[in-house]
């Protein structure tokens, strides 16, 4: 794992030499093959979106940037795994959402281990309406259930249909559109104080 990870920090020189010409699907054959330069290309394509969805879904940037290393090193193991039936891109940001939805997951159980009953109860009230809108909304998508804010985050936030969240979180469509719509009843429901009448 740890070679990977070198191979993933290795410069950026190889990767420019690459080109960004090359088709995806190539550069994919390459990293098969073994080519650094092809993983430090796919890397560079892709790094800045997967930190930004594990960002939003964690909500803690060094513990995203941990989650975008650790989600490479998980798809270039499982390379091979890669079919080809969607794009590579897609197929990395479903395995980037199951990496930091399990994360997010053990945390919370740690958590849970960790804090008093009493002071778990108080944490899950709802805070008070902050005069600062974007801090109040921030709050409020943080308090969603992982199930909503996953689908809310990716919709909303990423630009993903429904059918892209289908496939990336394998849920229904309805099932992302439902938690979706609950999604923003509970986000309408504690921005109010923000909406005018």
């Amino acid at each position: 794992m740890s070679k990977l990870y070198d191979t993933m920090q290795s410069t950026a020189s190889v990767a420019t030499q690459l080109g960004g010409g090359i088709p995806e699907r190539e550069l994919v054959d390459r990293v098969r093959l073994g080519d650094r330069g092809a993983v430090r290309a796919l890397y560079d394509l892709h790094a800045p979106r997967v930190y930004r969805i594990v960002n939003r879904l964690c909500k803690d940037e060094e513990h995203a940037r941990d989650l975008t290393q650790d989600t490479f090193v998980r798809a270039f193991e499982a390379i091979d795994r890669f079919r080809g039936e969607s794009a590579f891109g897609t197929w990395l940001f479903r395995i980037a959402v199951t990496v930091a939805l399990n994360s997010m997951r053990k945390l919370k159980r740690e958590e849970i281990r960790r804090v008093p009953f009493d002071e778990t109860l108080s944490a899950t009230e709802p805070s008070r309406a902050d005069p600062d809108l974007r801090e109040s909304l921030t709050k409020a998508i943080d308090s969603l259930s992982e199930a909503q804010r996953s689908v809310f985050v990716l919709h909303a936030l990423e630009g993903y249909t429904h059918q892209e969240i289908s496939q990336l979180l394998g849920i229904p469509e309805n099932t992302s559109k439902g938690r979706l719509f609950d999604a923003r009843a509970v986000l309408r429901r504690k921005l109010a104080a923000f909406v005018k009448e």
